[in-house]
């Protein structure tokens, strides 16, 4: 999966928004605080996903190999 690094390196966040983002997630000790990040951050990473197409990639049904079928 893509990550806020790569999204920084393809210049969909600025510096500034990498910098917050990353330290937020860094100092969040539960999922629920990352999801109480200021408006303006989730809006820079939603464009940056949609952008990179992340959403589609969680959206898709997983794929199942043959090999997961020989151990029903």
């Amino acid at each position: 999966m893509k990550t806020i690094d790569e999204m920084l390196h393809l210049d969909l966040l600025t510096t500034e928004q990498h910098a917050f983002i990353h330290e937020w997630i860094a100092q969040s000790r539960t999922p629920e605080r990352i999801l109480q990040m200021p408006t303006p951050m989730w809006q820079a990473l939603e464009q940056a996903s949609e952008r990179m197409g992340i959403d589609q990639d969680l959206l898709r049904e997983p794929a199942f190999d043959d090999g997961l079928a020989s151990l029903n």
